[in-house]
């Protein structure tokens, strides 16, 4: 589904990632790992096109993506950003429904098709009460869950991700992880999930790419990233692994 080779996003003099290369295939979550400023958020952004590339290749369905058009890769891939703030009072049926847009008519009205998703994704992100809310009334943590309500609706195939557990509570967190989860198994959907939250990568994750300053410094099944020596350099800690008596997991415990 997704394959990147070689790419280097470059801003000024400095790489703020460079050399990076993985595949994606369907049906797998990939969490994005690392500490603040190593390329996380540029890297996600870079496989939508929203950054682009210095150099290297990036293919969608073995298609490169500067072949693409915006409409194109909207109706391919979904994001879900850091920052959702939104200042205009719309309401969150709409702000969900303008998901949909890449996929509509000419004349830009939804159909019932339209609306059947948009409900849907709204109830699954336990916000079934909420169509008629404005988008600059609600807490963070309620603009959250729309903005993956939006996500879900898309029915896109590949999912980006950037710290979407954001102002949500454990419950919501949860929610989250598991609404991705079934959505690439059910589908055979992707997702790349960056999140700070390691034990909720190390349950939810296929497969876990650590960043170190720009470049990959591991990138594997969870129990070969999540290590003692891997998590000690990157993020400069000691920590304590052992295993979730629920999940069988690893659980990960920092020592201070």
């Amino acid at each position: 589904m997704l394959k990147v080779q070689d790419i280097t996003v470059r801003y000024g003099v400095g790489d703020v990632i460079r050399d990076v290369s993985f595949e994606l295939d369907g049906g797998t979550i990939i969490a994005l790992l690392g500490p603040n400023g190593a390329g996380k958020t540029t890297l996600i952004r870079s496989l939508n096109g929203t950054v682009p590339i210095s150099s290297g290749s990036i293919l969608l369905d073995g298609k490169e993506l500067g072949f693409y058009s915006r409409r194109e890769i909207a109706q391919k891939i979904a994001v879900v950003a850091q920052e959702n703030e939104t200042k205009f009072p719309v309401s969150v049926l709409e702000f969900v429904l303008s998901g949909r847009f890449a996929r509509g008519s000419a004349c830009g009205w939804e159909t019932e098709d339209d609306l059947v998703a948009g409900r849907n994704a709204l109830e699954q992100c336990d916000l079934a009460d909420f169509e008629t809310r404005l988008m600059n009334e609600l807490s963070g943590g309620e603009r959250q869950r729309v903005v993956l309500a939006r996500a879900l609706a898309t029915e896109s195939s590949l999912m980006l991700l950037d710290e979407p557990t954001a102002n949500l509570d454990l419950a919501h967190q949860a929610m989250m992880f598991r609404l991705v989860r079934e959505r690439c198994q059910e589908r055979g959907a992707s997702a790349i999930v960056i999140t700070h939250d390691l034990n909720l990568a190390a349950e939810f994750a296929d497969q876990v790419m650590l960043l170190k300053s720009g470049r990959v410094f591991s990138f594997g099944a969870v129990s070969d990233v999540l290590t003692e020596g891997n998590l000690n350099e990157v993020y400069d800690v000691n920590v304590l692994l052992d295993e979730n008596p629920a999940s069988g997991k690893v659980r990960v415990t920092t020592v201070y």
